[in-house]
């Protein structure tokens, strides 16, 4: 993942470009990732949702997420300021665990 104020336009130029809109197929159910920050009050403002959902997608397709700390480490460059983050946290680990056949933290 990469935030888009730090990257110009041509340095993009041919990579694959996902937002928080693209997460759902049909623009009308919730992406298994959007339906766990809802389920565990993940979200508050949504200030800071968009970045969290995409940095957590690129957290689950690309990096180990098999413990708290690791989850904590991987979404430790967006800012939250309203749920304390523990509620992020439980989202992205009941999708990991869930996903994996893991019991939820």
């Amino acid at each position: 993942s990469m935030r888009s104020c730090l990257m110009f336009a041509v340095q993009a130029d041919g990579a694959e470009i996902r937002t928080v809109e693209s997460l759902s197929a049909d623009g009308e159910e919730l992406h298994p990732l959007q339906a766990s920050f809802k389920r565990n009050h993940g979200l508050q403002c949504g200030f800071c949702t968009p970045g969290m959902l995409m940095t957590a997608i690129d957290l689950l397709e690309n990096h180990d997420v098999s413990s708290e700390e690791a989850i904590r480490d991987g979404i430790s460059g967006n800012i939250c300021r309203c749920t304390g983050y523990q509620n992020i946290v439980n989202a992205i680990a009941d999708l990991a665990y869930n996903a994996s056949g893991e019991e939820s933290a």
